[in-house]
Protein backbone atom coordinates (compact mmCIF):
# COMPACT_ATOMS: atom_id res chain seq x y z
CA UNK A 1 0.00 0.00 0.00
CA UNK A 2 1.35 3.37 -0.90
CA UNK A 3 0.21 6.29 1.17
CA UNK A 4 1.47 9.51 -0.23
CA UNK A 5 2.58 11.89 2.50
CA UNK A 6 4.01 15.38 2.19
CA UNK A 7 7.78 15.22 2.76
CA UNK A 8 8.69 18.90 2.80
CA UNK A 9 8.40 21.16 5.83
CA UNK A 10 6.79 24.57 5.41
CA UNK A 11 8.57 27.62 6.76
CA UNK A 12 5.71 30.11 6.66
CA UNK A 13 5.41 33.67 7.94
CA UNK A 14 2.82 34.69 10.54
CA UNK A 15 2.17 38.13 9.23
CA UNK A 16 3.50 38.69 5.74
CA UNK A 17 3.05 37.07 2.36
CA UNK A 18 6.20 35.70 0.80
CA UNK A 19 6.97 35.82 -2.92
CA UNK A 20 7.89 32.60 -4.67
CA UNK A 21 10.97 33.27 -6.79
CA UNK A 22 10.77 29.90 -8.54
CA UNK A 23 7.35 30.77 -9.93
CA UNK A 24 8.03 34.48 -10.36
CA UNK A 25 4.92 35.48 -8.42
CA UNK A 26 4.51 38.91 -6.89
CA UNK A 27 3.23 39.83 -3.45
CA UNK A 28 -0.49 40.50 -3.33
CA UNK A 29 -1.40 44.14 -3.41
CA UNK A 30 -5.09 44.14 -4.30
CA UNK A 31 -7.55 42.34 -6.53
CA UNK A 32 -6.16 40.28 -9.43
CA UNK A 33 -7.13 42.92 -11.95
CA UNK A 34 -4.69 45.30 -10.27
CA UNK A 35 -1.81 42.84 -10.15
CA UNK A 36 0.84 42.91 -12.86
CA UNK A 37 1.72 39.26 -12.37
CA UNK A 38 0.33 36.16 -10.78
CA UNK A 39 0.06 36.22 -6.99
CA UNK A 40 1.40 33.64 -4.57
CA UNK A 41 0.57 33.98 -0.87
CA UNK A 42 1.72 31.90 2.07
CA UNK A 43 1.05 32.52 5.73
CA UNK A 44 -0.65 31.26 8.87
CA UNK A 45 -4.19 31.44 10.09
CA UNK A 46 -5.00 32.38 13.71
CA UNK A 47 -5.34 28.65 14.45
CA UNK A 48 -1.71 28.11 13.46
CA UNK A 49 -2.59 26.31 10.24
CA UNK A 50 -0.54 27.26 7.21
CA UNK A 51 -2.28 28.43 4.07
CA UNK A 52 -1.24 28.82 0.44
CA UNK A 53 -2.96 30.76 -2.33
CA UNK A 54 -2.13 31.01 -6.04
CA UNK A 55 -4.17 33.58 -7.96
CA UNK A 56 -3.49 34.32 -11.63
CA UNK A 57 -3.40 37.93 -12.80
CA UNK A 58 -6.28 37.06 -15.14
CA UNK A 59 -8.40 35.32 -12.51
CA UNK A 60 -11.45 33.77 -14.15
CA UNK A 61 -13.65 34.20 -11.07
CA UNK A 62 -13.56 30.56 -9.89
CA UNK A 63 -11.75 29.58 -6.70
CA UNK A 64 -10.94 25.95 -5.88
CA UNK A 65 -10.53 25.12 -2.18
CA UNK A 66 -8.42 21.97 -1.92
CA UNK A 67 -8.49 19.65 1.13
CA UNK A 68 -5.43 17.43 1.45
CA UNK A 69 -5.24 13.84 2.66
CA UNK A 70 -4.41 12.33 6.03
CA UNK A 71 -1.12 13.44 7.56
CA UNK A 72 0.03 11.30 10.52
CA UNK A 73 0.99 12.88 13.81
CA UNK A 74 4.62 13.98 13.73
CA UNK A 75 4.85 14.18 9.92
CA UNK A 76 5.54 17.46 8.08
CA UNK A 77 2.32 19.37 7.49
CA UNK A 78 2.64 21.99 4.74
CA UNK A 79 -0.33 23.75 3.20
CA UNK A 80 -1.52 22.28 -0.10
CA UNK A 81 -3.80 23.75 -2.73
CA UNK A 82 -3.87 21.09 -5.48
CA UNK A 83 -3.57 17.31 -5.80
CA UNK A 84 -0.50 17.64 -8.04
CA UNK A 85 1.77 19.90 -10.04
CA UNK A 86 0.34 19.03 -13.45
CA UNK A 87 -3.21 19.95 -12.44
CA UNK A 88 -1.95 23.08 -10.69
CA UNK A 89 -0.06 24.37 -13.71
CA UNK A 90 -2.94 23.76 -16.11
CA UNK A 91 -5.55 25.33 -13.87
CA UNK A 92 -3.44 28.39 -13.14
CA UNK A 93 -2.84 28.85 -16.86
CA UNK A 94 -6.61 28.82 -17.34
CA UNK A 95 -7.19 31.46 -14.68
CA UNK A 96 -8.40 29.46 -11.68
CA UNK A 97 -7.51 30.59 -8.16
CA UNK A 98 -6.16 27.72 -6.03
CA UNK A 99 -6.22 27.83 -2.24
CA UNK A 100 -5.87 25.44 0.70
CA UNK A 101 -4.63 25.05 4.26
CA UNK A 102 -2.53 22.53 6.17
CA UNK A 103 -5.07 22.09 9.03
CA UNK A 104 -3.85 23.18 12.46
CA UNK A 105 -3.05 19.63 13.60
CA UNK A 106 -2.21 16.29 12.03
CA UNK A 107 -4.11 13.05 12.37
CA UNK A 108 -7.92 12.75 12.60
CA UNK A 109 -8.15 16.53 12.44
CA UNK A 110 -11.67 17.10 11.11
CA UNK A 111 -12.52 19.53 13.93
CA UNK A 112 -9.60 21.69 12.78
CA UNK A 113 -9.71 20.96 9.06
CA UNK A 114 -13.22 22.23 8.42
CA UNK A 115 -12.84 25.61 10.20
CA UNK A 116 -9.32 26.08 8.82
CA UNK A 117 -10.53 25.55 5.28
CA UNK A 118 -13.39 27.99 5.82
CA UNK A 119 -10.97 30.52 7.32
CA UNK A 120 -8.74 30.15 4.27
CA UNK A 121 -11.73 30.90 2.04
CA UNK A 122 -12.60 33.91 4.19
CA UNK A 123 -9.06 35.25 3.89
CA UNK A 124 -9.10 34.76 0.14
CA UNK A 125 -12.34 36.73 -0.13
CA UNK A 126 -10.89 39.49 2.04
CA UNK A 127 -7.81 39.82 -0.16
CA UNK A 128 -9.23 39.19 -3.63
CA UNK A 129 -12.97 39.75 -3.42
CA UNK A 130 -15.92 37.41 -3.74
CA UNK A 131 -15.59 34.61 -6.26
CA UNK A 132 -18.10 34.09 -9.02
CA UNK A 133 -17.94 30.35 -8.29
CA UNK A 134 -16.49 28.48 -5.30
CA UNK A 135 -15.75 24.76 -5.54
CA UNK A 136 -14.48 22.42 -2.83
CA UNK A 137 -12.33 19.49 -3.85
CA UNK A 138 -10.07 17.06 -2.02
CA UNK A 139 -8.40 13.65 -2.01
CA UNK A 140 -8.49 10.73 0.44
CA UNK A 141 -9.15 12.07 3.96
CA UNK A 142 -9.47 15.41 2.19
CA UNK A 143 -12.36 13.96 0.16
CA UNK A 144 -14.08 13.37 3.50
CA UNK A 145 -13.30 16.94 4.59
CA UNK A 146 -14.67 18.18 1.25
CA UNK A 147 -17.94 16.33 1.81
CA UNK A 148 -18.19 17.67 5.36
CA UNK A 149 -17.81 21.18 3.94
CA UNK A 150 -20.43 20.48 1.27
CA UNK A 151 -22.94 19.06 3.75
CA UNK A 152 -22.48 21.40 6.70
CA UNK A 153 -21.55 24.65 4.96
CA UNK A 154 -23.47 24.41 1.70
CA UNK A 155 -23.97 28.17 1.50
CA UNK A 156 -20.25 28.70 0.97
CA UNK A 157 -19.91 26.47 -2.11
CA UNK A 158 -21.45 25.98 -5.52
CA UNK A 159 -20.30 22.37 -5.90
CA UNK A 160 -17.78 19.81 -4.73
CA UNK A 161 -15.53 17.02 -5.98
CA UNK A 162 -14.48 14.21 -3.62
CA UNK A 163 -11.67 12.05 -4.99
CA UNK A 164 -10.85 8.63 -3.43
CA UNK A 165 -12.62 9.99 -0.38
CA UNK A 166 -13.16 8.48 3.04
CA UNK A 167 -16.86 9.07 2.45
CA UNK A 168 -18.02 6.18 4.63
CA UNK A 169 -17.36 8.55 7.54
CA UNK A 170 -15.53 8.12 10.82
CA UNK A 171 -17.56 5.49 12.67
CA UNK A 172 -17.81 3.20 9.65
CA UNK A 173 -14.12 3.64 8.90
CA UNK A 174 -12.93 2.63 12.35
CA UNK A 175 -15.43 -0.24 12.56
CA UNK A 176 -14.24 -1.61 9.22
CA UNK A 177 -10.60 -1.19 10.25
CA UNK A 178 -11.28 -3.21 13.40
CA UNK A 179 -12.76 -6.22 11.57
CA UNK A 180 -9.62 -7.58 9.80
CA UNK A 181 -7.47 -6.99 12.88
CA UNK A 182 -9.99 -8.89 15.00
CA UNK A 183 -10.05 -11.80 12.54
CA UNK A 184 -6.26 -11.98 12.40
CA UNK A 185 -5.85 -11.95 16.16
CA UNK A 186 -8.58 -14.54 16.66
CA UNK A 187 -7.27 -16.96 14.03
CA UNK A 188 -3.50 -16.39 14.22
CA UNK A 189 -2.90 -15.31 17.81
CA UNK A 190 -5.94 -16.33 19.88
CA UNK A 191 -4.21 -16.28 23.25
CA UNK A 192 -1.81 -13.41 22.62
CA UNK A 193 -3.71 -10.69 24.45
CA UNK A 194 -2.87 -8.24 21.66
CA UNK A 195 -4.98 -5.14 22.24
CA UNK A 196 -7.02 -3.94 19.26
CA UNK A 197 -8.56 -0.75 20.68
CA UNK A 198 -8.69 1.38 23.82
CA UNK A 199 -4.96 2.05 23.82
CA UNK A 200 -3.30 3.84 26.72
CA UNK A 201 -0.98 5.67 24.34
CA UNK A 202 0.93 5.54 21.09
CA UNK A 203 3.62 3.22 22.46
CA UNK A 204 1.06 0.53 23.30
CA UNK A 205 -0.57 0.89 19.87
CA UNK A 206 2.76 0.59 18.07
CA UNK A 207 3.72 -2.50 20.08
CA UNK A 208 0.37 -4.15 19.40
CA UNK A 209 0.66 -3.46 15.68
CA UNK A 210 4.15 -4.95 15.57
CA UNK A 211 3.06 -8.03 17.51
CA UNK A 212 0.14 -8.79 15.19
CA UNK A 213 2.24 -8.02 12.10
CA UNK A 214 4.77 -10.63 13.23
CA UNK A 215 2.00 -13.23 13.47
CA UNK A 216 0.79 -12.31 9.98
CA UNK A 217 4.31 -12.55 8.54
CA UNK A 218 4.69 -16.03 9.96
CA UNK A 219 1.26 -17.09 8.71
CA UNK A 220 2.03 -15.95 5.18
CA UNK A 221 4.59 -18.76 4.92
CA UNK A 222 1.92 -21.50 5.14
CA UNK A 223 -1.18 -22.31 3.04
CA UNK A 224 -3.35 -22.24 6.16
CA UNK A 225 -2.03 -18.84 7.15
CA UNK A 226 -2.49 -17.41 3.67
CA UNK A 227 -6.12 -18.54 3.61
CA UNK A 228 -6.76 -16.81 6.94
CA UNK A 229 -5.09 -13.60 5.79
CA UNK A 230 -7.34 -13.68 2.72
CA UNK A 231 -10.36 -14.03 5.01
CA UNK A 232 -9.28 -10.98 6.99
CA UNK A 233 -8.69 -9.04 3.76
CA UNK A 234 -12.18 -9.94 2.57
CA UNK A 235 -13.74 -8.48 5.71
CA UNK A 236 -12.16 -5.14 4.76
CA UNK A 237 -12.74 -5.54 1.00
CA UNK A 238 -9.02 -5.27 0.22
CA UNK A 239 -8.71 -5.91 -3.54
CA UNK A 240 -6.41 -8.53 -5.00
CA UNK A 241 -4.69 -5.95 -7.20
CA UNK A 242 -4.08 -2.78 -5.24
CA UNK A 243 -0.77 -1.32 -6.41
CA UNK A 244 0.57 -0.71 -9.91
CA UNK A 245 3.89 -2.35 -8.94
CA UNK A 246 2.12 -5.67 -8.29
CA UNK A 247 1.57 -8.51 -10.71
CA UNK A 248 -1.99 -8.25 -11.99
CA UNK A 249 -3.69 -11.58 -11.24
CA UNK A 250 -6.11 -13.38 -13.50
CA UNK A 251 -9.72 -13.88 -12.40
CA UNK A 252 -8.92 -17.19 -10.66
CA UNK A 253 -5.29 -16.60 -9.74
CA UNK A 254 -6.02 -16.84 -6.04
CA UNK A 255 -2.39 -17.10 -4.96
CA UNK A 256 -1.35 -13.85 -6.63
CA UNK A 257 -4.46 -12.10 -5.37
CA UNK A 258 -3.67 -13.20 -1.83
CA UNK A 259 -0.01 -12.17 -2.08
CA UNK A 260 -1.12 -8.70 -3.14
CA UNK A 261 -3.62 -8.53 -0.30
CA UNK A 262 -0.96 -9.59 2.20
CA UNK A 263 1.09 -6.51 1.33
CA UNK A 264 -1.94 -4.29 1.91
CA UNK A 265 -2.85 -6.08 5.16
CA UNK A 266 0.65 -5.42 6.48
CA UNK A 267 0.24 -1.74 5.62
CA UNK A 268 -3.11 -1.66 7.39
CA UNK A 269 -1.58 -3.12 10.53
CA UNK A 270 1.48 -0.90 10.44
CA UNK A 271 -0.44 2.37 10.40
CA UNK A 272 -4.26 2.75 10.26
CA UNK A 273 -5.35 -0.16 12.47
CA UNK A 274 -3.12 0.77 15.39
CA UNK A 275 -1.11 4.02 15.17
CA UNK A 276 -3.80 6.07 13.49
CA UNK A 277 -6.56 4.48 15.55
CA UNK A 278 -4.87 5.49 18.78
CA UNK A 279 -4.57 9.09 17.59
CA UNK A 280 -8.27 9.16 16.73
CA UNK A 281 -9.13 7.59 20.10
CA UNK A 282 -7.17 10.33 21.87
CA UNK A 283 -9.45 12.90 20.23
CA UNK A 284 -12.65 10.94 20.82
CA UNK A 285 -11.84 10.26 24.45
CA UNK A 286 -11.97 6.49 24.05
CA UNK A 287 -12.69 3.71 21.59
CA UNK A 288 -15.33 4.73 18.99
CA UNK A 289 -15.68 1.34 17.31
CA UNK A 290 -17.11 -2.07 18.10
CA UNK A 291 -17.87 -5.50 16.68
CA UNK A 292 -20.46 -6.64 19.20
CA UNK A 293 -23.32 -8.32 17.36
CA UNK A 294 -21.44 -8.56 14.05
CA UNK A 295 -22.08 -11.71 12.00
CA UNK A 296 -18.81 -12.37 10.20
CA UNK A 297 -20.23 -15.34 8.32
CA UNK A 298 -22.84 -13.11 6.73
CA UNK A 299 -20.29 -10.36 6.12
CA UNK A 300 -17.99 -12.72 4.25
CA UNK A 301 -20.87 -14.06 2.18
CA UNK A 302 -21.56 -10.51 0.97
CA UNK A 303 -17.94 -9.77 0.14
CA UNK A 304 -16.85 -9.70 -3.51
CA UNK A 305 -13.83 -11.72 -2.33
CA UNK A 306 -15.87 -14.66 -1.02
CA UNK A 307 -14.88 -17.00 -3.87
CA UNK A 308 -11.18 -16.36 -3.37
CA UNK A 309 -11.45 -17.14 0.34
CA UNK A 310 -13.36 -20.39 -0.19
CA UNK A 311 -10.88 -21.59 -2.81
CA UNK A 312 -7.83 -20.83 -0.68
CA UNK A 313 -9.39 -22.65 2.28
CA UNK A 314 -10.00 -25.68 0.06
CA UNK A 315 -6.43 -25.64 -1.24
CA UNK A 316 -5.12 -25.43 2.34
CA UNK A 317 -7.34 -28.30 3.53
CA UNK A 318 -8.73 -25.95 6.16
CA UNK A 319 -12.33 -25.69 7.38
CA UNK A 320 -13.76 -22.23 6.72
CA UNK A 321 -16.81 -23.12 8.79
CA UNK A 322 -14.60 -23.86 11.80
CA UNK A 323 -12.76 -20.55 11.49
CA UNK A 324 -15.97 -18.59 11.10
CA UNK A 325 -17.33 -20.33 14.18
CA UNK A 326 -14.19 -19.26 16.04
CA UNK A 327 -14.85 -15.66 15.02
CA UNK A 328 -18.42 -16.01 16.19
CA UNK A 329 -17.39 -17.30 19.64
CA UNK A 330 -14.46 -14.96 20.27
CA UNK A 331 -14.87 -12.18 22.88
CA UNK A 332 -15.91 -8.99 21.12
CA UNK A 333 -14.71 -5.39 21.31
CA UNK A 334 -17.16 -2.88 22.79
CA UNK A 335 -17.18 0.84 22.08
CA UNK A 336 -17.08 3.67 24.59
CA UNK A 337 -20.46 5.41 24.18
CA UNK A 338 -19.02 8.90 24.69
CA UNK A 339 -16.37 8.27 22.04
CA UNK A 340 -19.04 7.07 19.60
CA UNK A 341 -21.02 10.25 20.25
CA UNK A 342 -17.95 12.39 19.60
CA UNK A 343 -17.23 10.57 16.35
CA UNK A 344 -20.86 10.75 15.28
CA UNK A 345 -21.08 14.48 15.99
CA UNK A 346 -17.81 15.39 14.28
CA UNK A 347 -17.08 12.76 11.66
CA UNK A 348 -20.23 11.10 10.34
CA UNK A 349 -21.89 12.18 7.10
CA UNK A 350 -25.58 12.83 6.56
CA UNK A 351 -25.85 12.49 2.79
CA UNK A 352 -27.62 15.87 2.60
CA UNK A 353 -26.30 17.82 -0.38
CA UNK A 354 -27.71 21.17 -1.46
CA UNK A 355 -25.32 21.57 -4.38
CA UNK A 356 -23.85 19.13 -6.91
CA UNK A 357 -21.14 16.74 -5.77
CA UNK A 358 -19.18 14.29 -7.91
CA UNK A 359 -17.21 11.44 -6.33
CA UNK A 360 -14.52 9.50 -8.18
CA UNK A 361 -12.67 6.41 -6.94
CA UNK A 362 -10.22 3.83 -8.25
CA UNK A 363 -11.51 0.25 -8.24
CA UNK A 364 -8.31 -1.19 -6.73
CA UNK A 365 -7.99 0.97 -3.62
CA UNK A 366 -6.74 -0.89 -0.53
CA UNK A 367 -6.51 2.09 1.84
CA UNK A 368 -10.07 3.35 1.30
CA UNK A 369 -11.78 0.48 -0.53
CA UNK A 370 -14.10 1.49 -3.34
CA UNK A 371 -17.04 0.11 -1.34
CA UNK A 372 -16.88 3.37 0.65
CA UNK A 373 -18.73 4.90 -2.28
CA UNK A 374 -21.62 2.51 -1.69
CA UNK A 375 -21.83 3.77 1.88
CA UNK A 376 -22.19 7.36 0.73
CA UNK A 377 -24.60 6.46 -2.06
CA UNK A 378 -26.75 4.83 0.62
CA UNK A 379 -26.67 7.99 2.74
CA UNK A 380 -27.31 10.37 -0.15
CA UNK A 381 -30.21 8.28 -1.38
CA UNK A 382 -31.87 8.19 2.03
CA UNK A 383 -31.37 11.95 2.41
CA UNK A 384 -32.99 12.68 -0.95
CA UNK A 385 -29.79 14.00 -2.54
CA UNK A 386 -29.90 11.78 -5.60
CA UNK A 387 -30.26 14.58 -8.19
CA UNK A 388 -27.26 16.40 -6.74
CA UNK A 389 -24.96 13.40 -6.51
CA UNK A 390 -23.02 11.29 -8.98
CA UNK A 391 -20.13 8.79 -8.79
CA UNK A 392 -17.60 7.64 -11.38
CA UNK A 393 -14.92 4.95 -11.30
CA UNK A 394 -11.41 4.58 -12.68
CA UNK A 395 -10.30 1.01 -13.37
CA UNK A 396 -6.87 1.12 -11.74
CA UNK A 397 -4.98 -0.24 -8.74
CA UNK A 398 -3.88 2.04 -5.94
CA UNK A 399 -5.14 4.80 -3.69
CA UNK A 400 -5.90 8.10 -5.45
CA UNK A 401 -4.01 6.77 -8.50
CA UNK A 402 -5.67 9.11 -10.97
CA UNK A 403 -3.84 10.59 -13.92
CA UNK A 404 -3.90 14.39 -14.21
CA UNK A 405 -6.29 13.99 -17.14
CA UNK A 406 -8.70 11.85 -15.10
CA UNK A 407 -8.61 14.37 -12.24
CA UNK A 408 -9.26 17.35 -14.49
CA UNK A 409 -11.97 15.45 -16.38
CA UNK A 410 -13.86 15.04 -13.10
CA UNK A 411 -13.53 18.75 -12.37
CA UNK A 412 -14.79 19.63 -15.88
CA UNK A 413 -17.72 17.27 -15.36
CA UNK A 414 -18.71 19.05 -12.16
CA UNK A 415 -18.45 22.40 -13.93
CA UNK A 416 -20.56 21.08 -16.81
CA UNK A 417 -23.27 20.15 -14.29
CA UNK A 418 -23.17 23.66 -12.83
CA UNK A 419 -23.21 25.32 -16.24
CA UNK A 420 -26.01 23.25 -17.79
CA UNK A 421 -27.97 21.80 -14.88
CA UNK A 422 -27.39 18.30 -16.30
CA UNK A 423 -25.02 15.53 -15.27
CA UNK A 424 -22.91 13.85 -17.95
CA UNK A 425 -20.91 11.26 -16.02
CA UNK A 426 -20.84 8.40 -18.51
CA UNK A 427 -17.42 6.74 -18.84
CA UNK A 428 -17.32 7.82 -22.46
CA UNK A 429 -17.84 11.47 -21.61
CA UNK A 430 -15.30 11.36 -18.78
CA UNK A 431 -12.71 9.59 -20.93
CA UNK A 432 -13.21 12.10 -23.72
CA UNK A 433 -12.60 14.97 -21.29
CA UNK A 434 -9.59 13.17 -19.80
CA UNK A 435 -8.03 12.72 -23.24
CA UNK A 436 -8.58 16.39 -24.04
CA UNK A 437 -6.84 17.35 -20.79
CA UNK A 438 -3.96 14.88 -21.10
CA UNK A 439 -3.52 13.25 -24.53
CA UNK A 440 -0.42 11.36 -23.31
CA UNK A 441 -2.32 9.07 -20.91
CA UNK A 442 -4.96 6.48 -21.65
CA UNK A 443 -8.12 7.33 -19.65
CA UNK A 444 -9.60 4.53 -17.55
CA UNK A 445 -13.14 5.47 -16.52
CA UNK A 446 -15.39 2.41 -16.69
CA UNK A 447 -18.97 1.39 -15.88
CA UNK A 448 -18.80 0.07 -12.33
CA UNK A 449 -20.96 -0.38 -9.26
CA UNK A 450 -19.16 -1.36 -6.06
CA UNK A 451 -20.50 -3.93 -3.64
CA UNK A 452 -22.14 -2.79 -0.43
CA UNK A 453 -19.87 -1.41 2.28
CA UNK A 454 -19.46 -4.03 5.03
CA UNK A 455 -20.69 -1.91 7.93
CA UNK A 456 -22.13 1.48 6.88
CA UNK A 457 -22.97 4.16 9.42
CA UNK A 458 -24.51 7.53 8.55
CA UNK A 459 -26.88 10.11 9.97
CA UNK A 460 -29.58 9.37 7.39
CA UNK A 461 -30.22 5.94 8.93
CA UNK A 462 -31.28 6.23 12.61
CA UNK A 463 -30.78 2.49 13.09
CA UNK A 464 -27.04 2.94 12.57
CA UNK A 465 -26.78 4.79 15.89
CA UNK A 466 -27.29 1.61 17.91
CA UNK A 467 -23.93 -0.23 18.40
Amino acid sequence: MRIRLALLTACLSLATALPSPTLGFARAGGPPSAAATDTHLEGRLPSGAAYVMDVPASWNGTVLLYSHGYTPAGAPNPAQNTPGAAARDKLLAEGYALIGSSYATNGWAVTEAVPDQLATLDLFTEKFGAARRTLAWGTSYGGFVTTMLAERHAGRFDGSLSMCGLVQGGVANWNSTLDPAFALRTLLAPHSGIRLAGFTGQAEAVAAGKALSAKVDAAQRTPEGRARIALAAALHDIPGYNDASQTEPGPTDWQTQQANQYTAVRGLLQMPAFNWRQEAESRAGGNPSWNTGVDYTAMLARSPLYKEVTELYKEAGLSLRTDLSALGRAPRVSADPAAVRWMRNTSVLSGRLSDPQLNIHTTGDALIPVQAESAYRRAAGAAGSGPQFRQAYVDAPGHCAFTPGETLAALRTLEHRLDTGRWDTSPGALNSRATAEDPTSEPRYVPYRPAAYPRPYDLAHPGDTRP
